[in-house]
C-alpha cells in the first residue's frame, strides 16, 4: 500500500505546500498587481497565458510563462524528494515519479482553482508543462513536441494541449510500468482536458479562437 500511516504526513504536506503554491496565479497577479486589471474579465475571462497575451500583448508574456512554470517544477521536485526520496528511500523510479506527480497535480488545482482568487483560474497548460518537463525527458520530447507542432500547424492552443495531455498517461504506462503513476498522470490529463472542455465544443463546431502572433 504506498499511501499509509507512514507515508500519509508527506502526501498531505506536499499536496497543501504545492496547491498553495499553485494558487499563486501569475497572470492573475501580473494583471491585478502590476497592469491594476483583471485578466478575468476580458477575452475569454481564463487567466492563463494564452489570453494574457491576446489581452495585454507580450511584454509581460515571459513572466507568466516563467512564474507558471517554475511553481510546478518546485512542487515537482517537492514531491519528489519527500515522496520519492525521504519516503521510499529514492531507490524506486517509480514512487520518484509519482511524488512528482502528485506534487504536480496540487500545484495544477491550485493554479486552475486559487482560493484567494475566488477559485477562478487558469486552465493549467504551463503547469502540465513543467510537470511533464520533471518526468522524463523522453516524455517531454513526445509531448511538447506533439504540441508545438499541432499548434504551429493549427494556431490552437487548446487542441495542442488537449491531445499532449492525452499522450502524457500513455508515455507515463510505458515507462514506469506502475498502475499509481498511470493513475495521477490520468488524472492530470483529466484536469486539463476538462478545463478545456468548452474549447472541445468550439473545435467541433470550427468556431475555436486561432491564435494570432503579435
Amino acid at each position: 500500500m504506498i499511501v499509509n500511516s507512514a507515508s500519509l504526513p508527506a502526501f498531505a504536506t506536499v499536496a497543501l505546500a504545492a496547491y498553495l503554491l499553485g494558487c499563486c496565479n501569475t497572470a492573475l497577479i501580473i494583471s491585478k498587481y502590476f497592469l491594476k486589471d483583471d485578466i478575468r474579465y476580458h477575452g475569454s475571462g481564463n487567466a492563463g497565458l494564452t489570453n494574457f497575451y491576446r489581452v495585454f500583448g507580450k511584454k509581460l508574456v515571459i513572466w507568466v510563462i516563467l512564474g507558471d512554470l517554475a511553481k510546478a517544477i518546485i512542487s515537482c521536485l517537492l514531491g519528489g524528494w519527500l515522496i520519492g526520496s525521504v519516503v521510499f528511500g529514492g531507490n524506486d523510479a517509480a514512487m520518484t515519479a509519482l511524488g512528482k506527480l502528485w506534487g504536480g497535480i496540487f500545484a495544477m488545482l491550485g493554479h486552475s482553482f486559487p482560493c484567494m482568487f475566488g477559485f477562478r483560474g487558469g486552465k493549467g497548460v504551463l503547469c502540465g508543462a513543467g510537470i511533464i518537463c520533471c518526468m522524463d525527458w523522453r516524455i517531454a520530447v513526445l509531448c511538447l513536441g506533439v504540441f508545438a507542432v499541432l499548434v504551429a500547424i493549427t494556431r490552437m492552443v487548446s487542441l495542442g494541449s488537449m491531445v499532449a495531455s492525452v499522450l502524457f498517461p500513455i508515455a507515463c504506462g510505458v515507462l514506469y510500468h506502475n498502475a499509481a503513476v498511470v493513475v495521477l498522470a490520468v488524472i492530470a490529463a483529466f484536469l486539463i482536458v476538462y478545463r478545456h472542455k468548452d474549447n472541445a465544443k468550439r473545435i467541433a463546431r470550427g468556431e475555436e479562437n486561432k491564435l494570432k502572433f503579435h
